[in-house]
């Protein structure tokens, strides 16, 4: 075998078992709320301004007991989430009491599999890998369609190769693709703009980044400490006054000097989980810098805060939760396959 046939073949295995690990790693997460487990995780969301001024102040109040972040309740989900640094965290319920604690995601399933999806367990090395793989995996669907149709009257749809030849593998490949593919477009193309913002122009048109990144981009810092008599209980007042119809979804301290408390709510016209509604404090006392209208943002912009919950499957209920996870299913099938045909059944294709 030459040396360029050698790395064709370990090239195509390597991003074939990416992609088959991200389907199944993907399918997984879409589920990830109804196999938690914790108590009170299935707990009605509580709705109410004060209750959820209460409960934050109950967390928050303590500088040295402190999160960095809390992620509120859901429809979905009942507890509150909490981020400590070095990776360590806490379920509470609505209240504010501590359900469970954690001093590293590896005791955490749903914490480790995120991590995995998203990052390959290697931060922004691993997004590299994942977008790579992803544009791969997009380059693979449209050329498995152009090469399918010059074979399509031997379609034959099966779940699993007649045989576990190279030749039934390719077969198999093709006419389980051509079925999928639509699944797979957008469960692969909306995964990779999330991390190749540039990828947003194949269908939100040319000057899409520039755009997402304007409407993401924060106030400038304004160099303030962060005070132990933040009153944070008003925060949440204020953000509720503020957009009186939005869901509160994050509050967390500034990121290094920036001197912000960041708010994040999710206005009722919003796909996206945790909203892309912002809100500004100074950490100093607690008062509004700034904010965003998530229902101001441009056409290209909100077409981007979409792409997540497609890729998720926080919309459409069930049924499309079911269909994301035909996709993944599909895409480590056919990852799997490729990584054995390449790796393990060399050979002439057929």
């Amino acid at each position: 075998m030459t040396l360029l046939g050698t790395f064709h073949r370990w090239i195509g295995g390597l991003l074939g078992l990416v992609l088959a690990l991200l389907g199944l790693s993907g399918t997984i997460l879409v589920h990830r709320d109804g196999w938690i487990g914790v108590p009170h995780a299935a707990d009605a969301r509580i709705a109410g301004s004060e209750a959820l001024a209460a409960a934050t102040a109950r967390l928050m109040s303590d500088p040295a007991a402190r999160p960095d972040s809390i992620l509120y309740a859901s429809d979905g989900f009942g507890l509150l989430r909490l981020s400590f640094p070095k990776g360590a965290g806490a379920y509470a319920d609505q209240s504010g009491a501590i359900v469970t604690r954690w001093s590293s995601q590896w005791e955490r399933p749903e914490l480790w599999l995120f991590d995995f999806h998203h990052h390959l367990f290697a931060g922004d090395v691993g997004e590299w890998v994942i977008g790579i793989a992803g544009c791969a995996g997009l380059f693979f669907v449209v050329s498995g369609a152009i090469l399918w149709w010059r074979t399509r009257r031997t379609f034959a749809f099966r779940l699993w190769p007649r045989r576990l030849s190279r030749p039934a593998i390719v077969r198999h490949h093709r006419d389980l693709g051509i079925v999928m593919a639509p699944l797979l477009l957008l469960s692969i193309y909306t995964g990779t703009v999330m991390i190749f913002r540039p990828v947003a122009v194949l269908i939100l048109g040319p000057g899409a980044p520039a755009a997402i990144a304007q409407a993401l981009k924060p106030p400038a810092p304004i160099g303030v400490k962060l005070s132990d008599d933040i009153d944070w209980a008003n925060i949440v007042r204020a953000a509720h006054a503020r957009f009186p119809q939005a869901e509160l979804r994050l509050i967390a301290l500034p990121r290094k000097d920036s001197g912000l408390i960041t708010v994040r709510m999710r206005q009722p016209e919003e796909w996206l989980p945790n909203g892309r509604t912002m809100l500004w404090f100074a950490a100093d006392d607690g008062r509004l810098v700034g904010d965003s209208d998530a229902r101001a943002h441009g056409g290209q912009v909100q077409g981007f805060n979409m792409l997540y919950p497609l890729h998720a499957a926080k919309v459409g209920g069930l049924g499309y939760k079911l269909l994301m996870t035909l996709s993944g299913l599909a895409l480590t099938l056919l990852g799997s396959l490729a990584v054995w045909s390449f790796w393990f059944k060399r050979g002439r294709i057929a």
